[in-house]
């Protein structure tokens, strides 16, 4: 019995061991901030990046925007340290803006980091700002991203999220885009762009998958121990 009960709870430790492992491995993806926009609209966007390896640095990011719904305007903020470059290629078809007619459009954002000092190093995390705009009238827009490492590794954030299924393994972050109406709905109003604050974990969205995922798991030990402790009790009984 006493064997019995020494591998139920090395079980449930186990099982919780392994929810923090996994919830922690989730946060360190490559993330947008904020992850909400208006359809038409102009908006400011931080790509959060952290360093996952315990021995390189981030030394270059590139940032693929969609070609099939192209954006007129990407203008990128300095960063210290960090040199970034827009690379623009001409459209099968012409945009029409207030401004007016657009052929060519931005499609890759590249920022590299000018010396070993200012790469992104273990432990640490960098945002990379960009505005763009108008935004396209798309449900959503998934910027495939490339995160190179010192060592030569390159991580590829370039799998686009399915709603309603598991997150990939590797997964491009995603701008929602909203209309108008469904803004209203929703008592959202619009908002100057607010600098992303320093939150490695990536959002509100993976902090509350840790807690729950954390919560589970302590239930699932406290009633490995009290089934446990009620059988040794039972037996003892009879």
């Amino acid at each position: 019995m006493n064997r019995t009960l020494r591998g139920g709870l090395l079980i449930g430790a186990a099982s919780l061991i392994g929810v923090l492992v996994s919830a922690g491995a989730a946060q360190a993806h490559v993330t947008i901030d904020p992850k909400q926009a208006s359809q038409g609209g102009y908006t400011r966007i931080a790509f959060r990046v952290p360093t996952e390896s315990d021995t390189a640095s981030t030394t270059k990011l590139d940032v693929n925007l969609p070609t099939d719904q192209p954006i007129a305007s990407v203008s990128i903020e300095p960063v210290p340290g960090w040199t970034g470059t827009l690379i623009k290629k001409k459209l099968p078809k012409p945009i029409t803006t207030d401004d007016g007619e657009v052929t060519e459009a931005v499609t890759e954002i590249t920022w590299t980091a000018t010396s070993a000092d200012t790469a992104i190093k273990p432990g640490q995390f960098q945002e990379f700002p960009v505005s763009l705009g108008p935004l396209p009238k798309t449900g959503s827009i998934a910027f495939k991203v490339l995160q190179t490492y010192s060592d030569g590794n390159i991580v590829r954030w370039i799998e686009v999220p399915t709603p309603g299924q598991a997150e990939p393994e590797n997964p491009a972050p995603v701008l929602t885009l909203t209309t108008a109406s469904s803004d209203s709905a929703a008592g959202v109003t619009a908002q100057p762009p607010v600098t992303a604050q320093a939150d490695p974990a990536g959002g509100t969205s993976s902090t509350a998958a840790l807690v729950t995922g954390i919560i589970g798991a302590v239930f699932g030990l406290v009633g490995l121990i009290l089934g446990g402790l009620a059988y040794v009790k039972t037996r003892r009984t009879a």
